[in-house]
């Protein structure tokens, strides 16, 4: 689920349905003394601080900044509730400031995740049978932890370690995170009070069962939260997790484990065990009691865990779960009736923000020729103004990329680009990896529509844009539709209703969140349900019921209450 902006103030953000919630739901007396239909707080999204000069949360978040930045964090390994530190030590950098350590972490290997395994197995037995309302608790008070006194914390973590602006974090960490535990409680209420109907003599009821076995949960760099997400979204349903996290944003991603264990979640039911892939996801697919995996990163890491599990398929107890949100090559198309204003704005803010690092980020732009000449002029004017640096600077607008590893390949795309006849560089293309790994937001403008650049997932701030006769619209749409394998997000800009309605039909595969008139980024929980199909992930809708779904196995139950005594029918009788 890729962050979004809600305005702050009454009445703000509010979304989904209105009804009361958990109607048919029965809580039970002996488990937690309160006898009743028992029903979730109405969730409303948490309202974006805006961090403006002068402002109680600006200081607060600066101040916080500041000690985190004097201090080097000890992050241990966590199974069954007890911190564990194995002395194999990795360091956790800020990207901006890439010879500035924020922190080290214990590196987990096959004993831990082994151990991990069964400290899940025995938290099942108790966490699994608790009823649903008291699990709901759990995540509703972290949501307000992490609303409340955990906020600038959580927040500085994501804006040190994965270089975010103050404004990119509070999105992200704070606002998306909350929305996630608030809303999720409530579609879980939806889910349980689904039942079946009865017939006169018989009571039908579904049981929402958990999943036999553990859920390994595994977390990309770029949102924190998503790492809050993934875990906890099966947990809330009654499964325990291993969560291996991402190394790079790990500080984040501890902090959220930290308001977790203090909203009250039992040892054992949500497992922290960071190291290195290989080492730590060996074990756990080999266990008989992998029930699913709940995933968000490359195409490529999604389809070898897939991989994984088949080949250990005839090993498991059940057939795992298998859930993923993976890559993208999102797109912006706009017909000669966009405005050409809004249109540079998508670009920029939807190619540029968070350095390009999001799933959901604009990566390739088609523009009609007759508009070309004023967007282009608007887009690099912007451009010119857009700032890079350290992120705690509340001037700047981009930060830098996550580690080296991605400096080098989103590199590596702006090299080629320099030496094709078919690409231009329009402006910026300038990197420095010598403090941070800074990449400047780079434009390219490509004759070619199926180029290198139009057709792969780069993941950084560089946005490829082709420009196409605007007679020929309807097949830019096809172009647009099978250009590339994926299918995550895109948007399309016009003010004549008939060609919204064209890209609506014609690009309806090829992208999970299609946003009219709007950047293709900024889905916002409870309101656009997050994912995409083809080579995107497995459209699982993460924020939302669809995604809890995933986690649950239903049994069904019918009781009669005055069975037959006789075997015959009356069909039988001769007369």
């Amino acid at each position: 689920m890729e962050s979004g902006t809600v305005a702050s103030g009454v009445g703000a953000g509010r979304s989904g349905p209105q009804r009361p919630a958990g109607e048919s739901a029965r809580a039970t007396a002996a488990a937690s003394g309160v006898t009743g239909l028992l029903r979730v707080p109405v969730p409303v999204n948490e309202p974006v601080r805006s961090y403006a000069p002068g402002s109680p949360e600006r200081e607060e978040l600066k101040s916080r900044l500041a000690e985190m930045a004097e201090s080097e964090a000890d992050i241990p390994i966590v199974i069954g509730g007890e911190e564990i530190r194995t002395g194999d030590t990795g360091q956790v950098v800020m990207p901006h400031d890439h010879q500035h350590v924020l922190a080290r972490f214990h590196r987990a290997g096959a004993d831990e995740a082994r151990a991990a395994i069964e400290a899940a197995r025995a938290a099942w037995s108790e966490w699994s049978a608790w009823d649903w309302q008291e699990r709901a608790a759990v995540f509703l008070r972290a949501a307000d932890l992490l609303a409340g006194p955990w906020r600038a914390t959580v927040n500085a973590a994501t804006m040190l370690g994965q270089s975010k602006t103050a404004h990119q974090a509070e999105i992200d960490s704070a606002c998306e995170l909350v929305d996630f535990w608030r809303f999720n409680a409530r579609f879980a209420a939806e889910i349980y009070e689904n039942q079946p109907s009865s017939s006169p003599g018989m009571w039908n009821q579904t049981d929402y069962r958990p999943l036999e076995g553990f859920v390994l949960a595994i977390n990309p760099f770029n949102f924190t939260s998503i790492a809050g997400n993934l875990p906890t979204a099966p947990a809330l349903m009654g499964n325990v997790v291993i969560w291996k996290p991402a190394t790079v944003s790990l500080l984040s991603s501890y902090y959220v484990m930290r308001v977790l264990q203090e909203a009250g979640l039992p040892a054992g039911v949500i497992n922290f065990v960071p190291g290195p892939s290989r080492v730590v996801t060996g074990p756990l697919f080999e266990s008989p009691a992998l029930a699913g995996i709940h995933f968000t990163g490359s195409t490529g890491v999604f389809q070898t865990l897939w991989k994984n599990v088949s080949d250990n398929l005839e090993n498991y107890r059940t057939y795992p779960r298998v859930v993923g949100e993976t890559g993208g090559k999102d797109f912006i198309v706009a017909h000669e009736s966009a405005d050409p204003a809004a249109l540079a704005v998508a670009i920029a803010r939807g190619g540029f923000e968070y350095q390009g690092q999001k799933c959901s980020a604009v990566s390739r732009v088609y523009v009609p020729d007759t508009l070309w000449d004023d967007v282009r002029e608007r887009v690099l004017a912007i451009m010119e103004d857009i700032e890079v640096g350290d992120p705690t600077d509340f001037r700047i607008f981009m930060g830098a990329v996550i580690d080296e590893e991605a400096y080098d390949k989103i590199t590596s795309y702006i090299e080629y680009a320099r030496e094709s006849d078919d690409l231009e560089i329009l402006s910026g293309g300038g990197a420095s990896d010598v403090e941070g790994w800074f990449i400047q937001p780079t434009l390219i403008l490509s004759k070619d529509p199926r180029s290198r650049l139009m057709c792969e997932e780069i993941f950084g701030p560089v946005v490829t844009l082709h420009v196409y006769d605007a007679d020929r619209w309807t097949e830019t749409l096809e172009r647009v539709d099978d250009t590339s394998p994926y299918g995550l997000t895109g948007a399309v800009f016009a003010r004549d209703r008939a060609a919204v309605r064209e890209a609506l039909s014609r690009l309806r595969n090829a992208a999970g969140n299609f946003y009219v008139n709007d950047k293709p980024t900024g889905a916002v929980v409870g309101q656009q349900p997050f994912g995409g199909a083809r080579a995107s992930g497995t459209n699982d809708k993460a924020g939302s019921r669809l995604n809890l779904l995933r986690w649950v196995s239903p049994r069904s139950i019918k009781e009669t209450f005055a069975p037959p005594t006789d075997w015959r029918y009356p069909f039988m009788k001769e007369k």
